[in-house]
């Protein structure tokens, strides 16, 4: 990333402008700190998919409806600790987003969104980012396996092993692991977006945001909140770890900033209890859309970015 974009923002002022603390390398490999901590307009562009928009929490709002954006999502409530003003937030997040999604318009049940990546500017100092998950399928692939584990628990009367894991033979043939696959494809077409953000934004700090953590930890059953087989929870909890794992790889190798929002998430995930999780299960007791995060696991995530941007 530009210069801007390796400082990472030092503060912030009571009007809602953003200080950047800009360092400027020189070919010996000193910095000039000169230019530290200059006041800079803040604009903030939010990009991402259903986990960053919010869908079924209160309030939502924004256009198109179809987007389900939140005024309680991460964004927003990291738009409001900073002191943001309104007209220099841009939250273009919209459920069901992919990663061309940035790039082309998207078509929703109410309305259409514009390429995310439009909201972008010269002006724009601070670019949170949170993609990949619609990518990679991993939404149907979790319902596809609760289904098959439901089905498995019917017919075998109950009986259940460590091992049993009849949906992830659908998806591992032969060695080759269809989910594993497109993680690395997403990995690419995030290595381009990421590329492209920089162009369009060359002074803005950028943050690439990771999911939390959906399902308990490795071996750990989901019971009756997400009825999986055992070998199959295993296998989406390593999924979504790989996932994650590619997107900080992509952010590190585009001077970006990783956000890890899975480790403070660790015991919150659908299977905890319902005054802890940050995500509902498939039937929430919480506003929320099924396996997405509710309000407290918005607030979590903001939290998470909030000391990223801190450090």
């Amino acid at each position: 990333m530009g210069p801007y974009a390796r400082a990472g923002l030092a503060g912030i002022m009571s009007c809602g402008v953003l200080l950047t603390a800009v360092l400027i390398g020189r070919p010996d490999g000193t910095y000039d700190n000169a230019r530290d901590e200059r006041p800079q307009p803040g604009p903030y562009v939010a990009l991402g998919d259903s986990y960053t928009s919010g869908p079924k929490i209160p309030r939502q709002t924004g256009t198109p409806v179809g987007c389900d954006r939140s005024d309680h999502n991460y964004p927003a409530l990291v738009a409001r600790q900073l002191g943001v003003r309104a007209s220099h937030f841009h939250d273009i997040s919209c459920s069901g987003a992919t990663i061309t999604r940035l790039t082309s318009p998207q078509t929703t049940s109410n309305g259409t969104n514009p390429a995310q990546l439009s909201a972008l500017s010269t002006r724009t100092r601070l670019v949170t980012l949170g993609i990949g998950g619609n990518d990679i399928g991993f939404g149907s692939t979790v319902t596809r396996c609760v289904t098959m584990g439901s089905l498995y628990r019917a017919t075998s009367g109950g009986r259940l092993f460590s091992d049993t894991a009849p949906c992830k033979k659908q998806y591992v043939d032969g060695g080759t692991d269809e989910v594993a696959q497109k993680i690395q494809a997403t990995g690419r077409q995030l290595s381009a977006a990421l590329a492209e953000i920089e162009r369009r934004a060359p002074k803005a700090r950028v943050y690439v945001v990771g999911y939390p953590a959906i399902l308990p930890a490795e071996g750990k059953g989901c019971g009756k909140e997400l009825p999986l087989a055992p070998g199959d929870a295993t296998y989406l909890y390593d999924k979504e770890k790989q996932l994650n794992t590619m997107l900080r790889e992509q952010a590190e190798a585009a001077g970006a900033a990783y956000v890890d929002t899975y480790s403070p998430s660790v015991g919150r995930d659908a299977c905890s209890a319902e005054h802890t999780r940050w995500i509902e299960p498939l039937r929430p007791t919480r506003p929320a859309a099924a396996v997405h995060p509710n309000a407290h696991g918005e607030q979590g995530m903001a939290d998470a970015v909030l000391r990223a941007i801190g450090d």
